[in-house]
Formats: C-alpha cells, sequence, structure tokens
C-alpha cells in the first residue's frame, strides 16, 4: 500500500506548529522521526490530510540539568540517549533500557517524545518514564502544563494528550548517590517486541531498600507499576526471601494478556522470572 496524499508544511517555532494545528480545516498530524506515523500512513491506518514537520524545531532539542531535573527535548533521538554522557549519570536507567530499544536504524531515526506520545505498551521508554517519575511537559496553545508519567499513560496508546497537543519535553528526576537500577527484557529476538520487559529504580542505603519503583511493559494496556512487589521491598534488605516474596507479590500487581503464542500464566511467570533477575542485580551491586 501507499500512504493517501497528504499536505506537509514544517513551521519554524513551537508556536507556530500548534497554530498551525489549530487553524487546519482537516484532519492534521505531527511528525518528527515518524518510525510509527509512517508505517501507520503506509498501510492507511492513518490517513492526515496534513502532516506538520516539528523535527527540527529547536524548542525540542536538547539535554540539559535544571532544578534537580534532566530535561530531555522531546526530539530527542533514541541514539542520543543510549550515547550521553548526561544521560548515563542523571538518569541511568534510561541508558539501560535504551539498547534494547528496536534496531540501529530505528534508534537513529525514532524521537524520545515520540515514543512516549505513541504509548505503545510493549516499548522500553514510556515504562521507564514511569519507574523514574518523570514529568511530561505538554506544550498547547490554551494549557500548557507538566503531566506525572503516572497520569500521562491511560489506557492502550491513549494519553493526556489533547487534540493540537504536543510533548515539548520530559523532566526526569536527578539520581541520587543511593540510586541503584536495572532493566531487562525477555525476547524471542533481540529488538522484537518483548514478551516480558522490567526496569527497577530504587535507592538503596546500606543494603536496605529505602525506595523502590518497577515498571513493566508487554504485560497490559499500559505500563504497569507493581505497586504490591514495591512495598513488599520497602524498608527490608535485599535477599532470598525478600525478592522470592516481592517476586509472589506480582500476582496482584499484573494481569497480563495472552495470546496464541504466549499465554497469560506464561507472562506472568516470566515477570516474575524477570524481576528476580533484576533484584538479583541490585543485590549484587551491593
Amino acid at each position: 500500500m501507499k500512504a493517501r496524499a497528504f499536505d506537509y508544511v514544517r513551521p519554524e517555532t513551537l508556536e507556530a506548529a500548534l497554530q498551525v494545528f489549530r487553524d487546519a480545516d482537516v484532519d492534521a498530524a505531527y511528525i518528527a522521526g515518524g518510525q510509527s506515523l509512517v508505517p501507520a500512513l503506509a498501510l492507511r491506518l492513518q490517513a492526515p490530510a496534513l502532516l506538520i514537520d516539528i523535527a527540527r524545531l529547536q524548542e525540542l532539542r536538547g539535554l540539559s540539568v535544571e532544578n534537580g531535573f534532566l530535561r530531555i527535548g522531546a526530539a530527542t533521538r533514541h541514539f542520543e540517549i543510549l550515547n550521553s554522557e548526561l544521560v548515563s549519570q542523571h538518569a541511568p536507567l534510561l541508558a539501560k533500557a535504551a539498547p534494547f530499544v528496536a534496531h540501529p536504524a530505528i534508534r537513529n531515526r525514532g524521537t524520545f517524545g515520540g515514543s512516549l506520545a505513541l504509548a505503545d505498551p510493549a516499548s522500553e521508554f514510556p515504562a521507564m518514564a514511569l519507574a523514574l517519575d518523570a514529568e511530561i511537559e505538554i506544550a498547547s496553545l490554551d494549557n500548557p502544563r507538566r503531566v506525572s508519567a503516572a497520569d500521562f499513560f491511560l489506557d492502550l496508546y491513549e494519553t493526556a494528550l489533547q487534540p493540537g497537543e504536543m510533548i515539548s519535553a520530559v523532566h526526569v528526576p536527578v539520581a541520587s548517590p543511593l540510586n541503584r537500577c536495572a532493566f531487562d527484557e525477555l525476547a524471542r529476538r533481540r529488538g522484537d517486541y518483548a514478551l516480558v520487559g522490567a526496569g527497577v529504580n530504587a535507592e538503596i542505603r546500606g543494603g536496605q531498600v529505602e525506595q523502590i519503583r518497577i515498571a513493566f511493559l508487554s504485560v497490559g494496556p499500559t505500563p504497569m507499576r507493581a505497586r504490591t512487589a514495591e512495598e513488599s521491598l520497602t524498608g527490608r534488605p535485599l535477599t532470598s526471601e525478600s525478592i522470592r516474596q516481592a517476586q509472589e507479590a506480582l500476582v496482584a500487581d499484573l494481569d497480563p494478556p495472552g495470546d496464541e503464542h504466549t499465554p497469560a500464566e506464561m507472562r506472568l511467570h516470566l515477570a516474575r522470572v524477570l524481576l528476580g533477575r533484576l533484584l538479583a542485580r541490585l543485590e549484587a551491586d551491593e
């Protein structure tokens, strides 16, 4: 298939892009990396009459540390996340997850903001935004705001973005000296969508867990926090027994979907296995 005919415009500023969308009397869509939108256009799953190119907007670029947060411009490419010293230092969980994002060709074009805006529950970065307690900066002509990741992902491919709005940046709390983190996923082949993936972001002092956030991908309609498992670990040392109890607690946190290849029971089992591996890594780091 080929995409339906559409008009194309490349505004020079963020405000101009928002205004073009508002003034359009046809269906419009923003495009940056295009790693999700272009295939959807080719398959005619989406058919906007106007594409608004925001890839070169300077307001959407750059990485910096501001007021205790690492600010990641929405148009930052996946490979920039992978190679950035700022990310490795201040948001190491993102750096650990980045090599698992698709393949190099996609990492070279795909954008961090685009991944969050699509909100694919099988994608790594939305789940890591949840694990990191990130705040999503939303650009809008009427209501610019910052929304926590917990409130941003609403349902399958559904977010807090309203028509015409876009993500302009993501703000990640800077990692403390107590930070310990780990990421991994289980997939049939490297680069394929994960059967299960997870990131753990914790603060550990003297072997005892002071704070911990665990987020899974590919186990529900959105990125999923494992809150019961987190509660079972908080205030305790990481031991084989506390890890086992956290694994058992996942039954209260996750209700993964099944399909003809991976039944729900198998996906839950894989989630337990993966959580055990990640927590064991944090234990070994101590």
